[in-house]
């Protein structure tokens, strides 16, 4: 079956290419305007278009590195266009590769065996469309079923690896007949050949299908675990606050009456200096705040006492009342996450003056909007709406902001980030009442 393999178009087998590229970049973000999309896709199917056609008399040994150019060129165009890591890029890339194997083998199953019922030009052009179109938005929409609720997929070395491999041994044994029609696993007839290529790669579809569905479900479940671990911390740390400010509040109530006795019976001096320095000082654990929520006076005073550790000035506007809707252990993950972030993030500046975090709740329309704003020095990068942490050991940060964006979306939320003139915003906007 000698060069068989030429059957197939290389014109149409570059296009097919193409397309499963540009399949996986609308999946993914992409770090380019749309215009430049456009102008960087149009170069990458000449490129690829020219490569193949140039190449498609080449003897025989020289067809796996052609193919191997080729899966290289998808490479750069795909990290080109996309916003992501490299080791999720080139996952994706082994994913078009074998996907774009599939839609030219079955497109030209399929253009074979119509020719001998219609040869039109036209009709061979219809089933190239028909085919393309139905693969690859196939494609599409089943890579984003998949990944629908990853924050954002991980993919480690050894994921990258098994995903290369199962990507060439599909593509091995689907081609072996087009290279050798002497062995166990050939087939002979033209037609044959083209069935089990089709029949192979629509297998290898499905395990790589089957792969990804099962490391979305680990980073699931990763993800769930940490922000369940987030939302028992958060809810922990004000139970501890709240049993702290009851027993300061017992105490303030205590020591307010016992000075006022001290006063009224001591007439020294001295005394009275020091009744008068002893009510000052006491007067630092006085309640501050009274928004009109129990659960957010506690945490709000908890973080406080952080603040004033720090010397971070820390300003508060809220209507607590409209958080009543809301389960304690929610307000104390937005509430709790939010403020950590924005006291840690405020530390690190050098000088106090500018340690500035504002809160705020009030009631717009039939929401609720939650403001929380801290002044920043540093440069932050946005990355899928959400910031990019600076810290080494990426894995194991971030997931305040992740049990964040998973409370709100509980009450039909949504959560923004921005950064205006030297102060990161953090907005959450909820429903009145949490139905939207």
């Amino acid at each position: 079956m000698e060069n068989i393999y030429q059957d197939i178009p290389r014109l149409y087998t570059a296009l097919a290419e193409w397309l499963s590229c540009i399949t996986y970049c609308l999946v993914l973000k992409q770090k380019v305007s749309r215009k430049m999309f456009v102008i960087i896709s149009a170069a990458a199917l000449l490129i690829q278009g020219s490569f193949l056609q140039t190449t498609r008399n080449l003897p025989i040994y020289f067809w796996f590195p052609c193919m191997l150019m080729a899966v290289i060129f998808m490479y750069f165009f795909m990290y080109i266009v996309c916003d992501d890591t490299r080791h999720v890029i080139g996952y994706y890339c082994a994913r078009a590769f074998l996907l774009a194997e599939l839609a030219a083998s079955l497109e030209w199953q399929l253009a074979c065996f119509f020719r001998t019922i219609n040869p039109s030009p036209a009709a061979q052009i219809i089933i190239l469309i028909a085919t393309y179109s139905i693969v690859f938005i196939w494609a599409y929409y089943m890579e984003k079923s998949i990944t629908r609720g990853i924050f954002q997929l991980e993919i480690n070395t050894k994921e990258l690896i098994a995903a290369i491999l199962i990507a060439l041994a599909i593509f091995a044994f689907s081609n072996l007949s087009f290279i050798f029609s002497n062995t166990p696993f050939s087939a002979g007839v033209t037609q044959d050949v083209f069935y089990v290529r089709t029949l192979v790669d629509i297998a290898g579809i499905m395990i790589l299908y089957v792969y990804q569905s099962r490391i979305c479900e680990l980073l699931a479940e990763k993800e769930l675990n940490n922000i369940n671990s987030m939302l028992k911390a958060q809810y922990d740390k004000y139970r501890n606050y709240q049993t702290t400010f009851d027993l300061i509040n017992m105490k303030y109530h205590d020591l307010k009456h016992q000075i006022a006795g001290l006063r009224a019976e001591m007439s020294d001096e001295q005394r009275s200096k020091w009744i008068d320095s002893l009510e000052q000082e006491l007067e630092s654990y006085r309640p501050e705040l009274e928004t009109g929520n129990s659960v957010l006076d506690t945490l709000i005073s908890g973080k406080m006492m952080n603040c004033r550790a720090n010397n971070i000035k820390i300003t508060c506007v809220a209507d607590g009342n409209t958080l009543d809707f809301m389960h304690v252990a929610d307000i104390c993950t937005i509430f709790g996450n939010a403020l950590d972030n924005a006291i840690e993030s405020v530390t690190l500046i050098e000088d106090p003056e500018k340690r500035l975090i504002h809160l705020s709740v009030s009631s717009r329309k039939n929401f609720v909007l939650i403001q929380i704003n801290n002044y920043c020095e540093n440069t932050i990068n946005l990355k899928n709406g959400y910031p990019v942490t600076t810290k080494a050991d990426k894995e194991s940060h971030g997931f305040g902001l992740k049990s964040i964006r998973y409370t709100a979306e509980k009450y039909h939320g949504t959560v923004t980030f921005d950064i205006n003139k030297n102060w990161f915003e953090l907005k959450i906007l909820i429903p009145q009442g949490g139905v939207s």
